[in-house]
């Protein structure tokens, strides 16, 4: 129940943050874009300061989350991040939820319940050895290279969208890294090197999310982000974990949970909150 409820704390804490850096972002420039330059227009704004703070508060309850349940269950969690950053927009925007967005937020939280409780991923290691860790971070990586080279070839929401995805690949080290704070304490968690791996996968991720939210709309972005760190910290946890999924006939309701939230995901994305953009905060002087 805690890893759940800390895996909740994250979504809303993540989607608070999206819309925030999504309204500072709106106000850099094309030409600042896949620039360090960016960091510093955004380093200026209170909106976006804000924004990170929300990271932060939510990178402490995913590591909590991480550190007491299994990532097969924790991390599908994060997938209610997409619907309540749309909530939280309409909020901000002053604009009422149509019965569209209810329909794929209920759709997207139905597929996910339906997943959880088909597959009942059990076991796995708490820990990864280290050279278990070389070939997903080579496969990891190109895949992420490829994702970036795609996106600057782009424009627009088309960029916004492979940017996030790209950005989804960041956070996958959390989980060997916090089961080091639980073996061996504070001291075996500062000399582990996933530790360092995940705070410079985290600030590269964050690099390529602030291009993402710069480049196309919030609905382009979240979507990617949050499915694709869902599945790709599932993948992970059943190839390096060891966390076993059910199959044989069970696979069908995890088809049809799929089915659900992808359904849910296109709704979303066609409902006029979503295919709106934010206005932006008014401009400093």
């Amino acid at each position: 129940m805690i890893s759940i409820l800390f895996a909740v704390l994250t979504a809303l804490s993540n989607g608070c943050a999206s819309v925030l850096q999504r309204r500072a972002a709106m106000r850099v420039p094309d030409s600042a874009a896949m620039r360090l330059s960016l960091f510093g227009r955004l380093l200026r704004q209170k909106v976006w300061l804000a924004g990170i703070g929300l990271v932060i508060v939510a990178a402490v309850c995913q590591a909590v989350a991480l550190a007491t349940g299994p990532i097969a269950v924790v991390q599908p969690i994060f997938v209610i991040e997409l619907p309540a950053t749309l909530l939280i927009a309409g909020y901000v925007m002053r604009v009422r939820a149509d019965r569209a967005l209810w329909y794929g937020v209920a759709a997207v939280t139905v597929g996910l319940a339906l997943g959880m409780a088909s597959a009942d991923p059990v076991g796995g290691s708490d820990t990864v050895r280290g050279a278990a860790w070389i070939p997903a971070l080579v496969l990891t990586g190109l895949f992420e290279a490829a994702l970036i080279g795609c996106a600057l070839r782009t424009r627009g929401d088309v960029r916004a969208a492979l940017l996030g995805l790209a950005a989804a690949c960041g956070y996958a080290l959390m989980k060997d890294a916090m089961a080091r704070l639980d073996d061996g304490g504070a001291a075996a968690l500062l000399s582990s090197w996933q530790l360092y791996a995940t705070a410079a996968a985290g600030v590269g991720a964050l690099f390529l999310l602030q291009n993402a939210l710069q480049a196309g709309s919030l609905v382009a972005v979240q979507p990617m982000l949050t499915l694709g760190d869902a599945l790709i910290s599932i993948v992970y946890g059943v190839t390096l974990f060891g966390e076993v999924l059910r199959t044989g006939w069970w696979l069908l309701p995890e088809l049809a949970a799929l089915a659900l939230i992808a359904a849910g995901c296109v709704r979303l994305a066609r409902t006029p909150l979503a295919t709106g953009t934010l206005a932006p905060p008014p401009a400093a002087r």
